[in-house]
């Protein structure tokens, strides 16, 4: 079966709408997703790249295009008013749960997703962090013991250290074999790519 890697850290709008389409694209290649937690943030620091929304003008329009691509996507989109969310907490929960094999991965995805670009929830906010987890059906403190494990840093860490590597600059970013397809709106070429 072929594969793809997928790139993503929670607080990425992009990330959230790739993740939405991951399923349909799945079903439509017959490939797998070979999900990568990384840190966004250890990737811009790394690379010199920032987030659009520190260019006022551009963060207002970026938002403005993603939300025609949800539109288009038929998916929930809304605004956070906590937003820049700091994640590293939760993309280290996501790496703990997928290095246990964890079969829960996907719910807490698409919890996590749901809470920030949904819902707009400040996960900024241990306390609501550990309601919306609650609400999802995970234990708070046992997630929280397993992302502050070392081997659940050091592995996050390793990721995002490759992702730099392999010439990731931003999320979400896929790979199909070597060749790298940055943003969502990439996804047809991922497909395609796929497909040949």
């Amino acid at each position: 079966m072929k594969t793809f890697d997928f790139y993503f850290d929670f607080g990425s709008l992009a990330s959230y709408l790739a993740h939405t389409q991951l399923p349909k694209m799945c079903a439509d290649t017959g490939a797998s997703a070979n999900l990568l937690p990384m840190l966004l943030g250890g990737v811009f620091q790394a690379t010199g790249n920032a987030s659009p929304m520190t260019v006022p003008a551009k963060g207002r329009y970026v938002f403005v295009d993603f939300k025609r691509f949800a539109d288009g996507y038929g998916v929930p989109l809304n605004t956070n008013p906590h937003f820049p969310i700091i994640t590293t907490t939760l993309m280290r929960m996501v790496t703990a749960l997928q290095m246990n094999n964890d079969p829960r991965m996907q719910n807490f995805m698409d919890a996590v997703y749901q809470a920030i670009w949904v819902d707009s929830l400040n996960l900024n906010d241990p306390a609501t962090v550990g309601q919306m987890l609650s609400a999802a059906g995970f234990d708070a403190a046992a997630l929280l013991a397993m992302a502050n494990d070392q081997a659940t840093k050091d592995q996050l860490k390793a990721v995002t250290t490759k992702a730099v590597e392999r010439g990731v600059f931003g999320a979400p970013s896929f790979f199909v074999g070597e060749e790298m397809f940055w943003g969502q709106d990439r996804i047809e070429q991922v497909k395609a790519a796929l497909k040949a």
